[in-house]
């Protein structure tokens, strides 16, 4: 079978990337607006894409109607944003802010997590993300119109904060991370079952 993603409409385009490009890790992203309203999102077009200097990367894609998304909106605002690693016990919660609230409702208080101040960037973190990465906006690129474009949100890493209890030896522990990833429709994966091989000379 071959398939040219130009003669798809936007939903099989969308369902095809969505099923081949997997697993996809979540970046769980805590902004604040202009008004000083929490709000949490979670992407899965996420990426690290340099380690010195560290940028990470997510896409949010436009809203049906052509607006922009709180998060986007956000960031153009306060140039920064913390983005939560979500593990098996943040599933449901992270799930449940991916409905479509109002601007002026807090993600953090509909869904029962914690907000926690960053000690750089003005969004707030997640205390229950056994992970927060504080970013400083480094460029958004835009890709593309609504439905189907998207808004490639590009930062620096300045502080993350781990909790104690994954490191070992100075060494991040997937076993005890346990985060999960994005597959297509309504499935995702969890990261405890794994496998090495050894890289080649």
């Amino acid at each position: 079978m071959k398939i040219y993603p130009a003669n798809l409409d936007h939903r099989s385009s969308h369902q095809l990337q969505a099923s081949t490009v997997v697993p996809r890790p979540i970046a769980f992203v805590s902004t604040i607006s202009e008004d000083g309203t929490f709000n949490l999102a979670p992407f899965s077009t996420f990426a690290g894409i340099s380690v010195e200097p560290p940028i990470v990367c997510f896409s949010v894609v436009w809203r049906r109607d052509g607006q922009k998304k709180d998060t986007l909106k956000n960031i153009e605002f306060s140039r920064d944003f913390v983005i939560n690693v979500v593990n098996e016990t943040l599933a449901q919660a992270m799930n449940q802010t991916s409905a479509s609230y109002r601007s002026s409702v807090d993600e953090f208080k509909e869904v029962g997590l914690t907000p926690v101040k960053s000690d750089i960037v003005k969004a707030p973190r997640v205390a229950e993300s056994p992970v927060n990465m504080e970013c400083k906006l480094r460029q958004i690129l835009e890709f593309g119109k609504s439905p189907g474009g998207s808004n490639l949100i590009i930062g620096e890493v300045v502080l993350v904060h781990l909790g104690d209890e994954l490191v070992i030896d100075g060494q991040i522990q997937m076993s005890r991370l346990k985060a999960i990833g994005r597959l297509g429709g309504d499935s995702y994966c969890r990261t405890t079952e794994t496998f090495e091989m050894k890289r080649p000379d």
